[in-house]
């Protein structure tokens, strides 16, 4: 089971040229060994016959079937309408004058 040592960890620090302090040394060390223990555990679960994967739930585009239908009439797309007129419907208007 790989664990992280101090020396690893301050190598890292100047790799990265952060100025960790000793306390910070300790807890990231901590850490570290944890994220590599669940990674370990996670590994000894997985094995040949279980197919690598990102997701659990497969991804699939559930689509209805594209089956043409007859439209809406003007009158009936307009009967819902708080207000129509001339065959449109008639909004108040939000922009400046025309």
């Amino acid at each position: 089971m790989p664990t992280f040592t101090r020396e690893e960890i301050e190598h890292l620090d100047d790799l990265a040229r952060i100025a960790l302090t000793d306390e910070e040394i300790t807890r990231l060390q901590g850490e570290l060994n944890v994220i590599a223990d669940s990674i370990n555990k996670v590994q000894e679960v997985a094995s040949d016959d279980v197919p690598p994967t990102a997701n659990p739930i497969p991804l699939e585009a559930y689509l209805r079937p594209d089956v043409a239908q007859t439209p809406l009439t003007q009158e009936e797309a307009l009967s819902g309408a708080p207000r129509a007129q001339a065959g449109m419907f008639v909004a108040p208007q939000i922009l400046g004058e025309e």
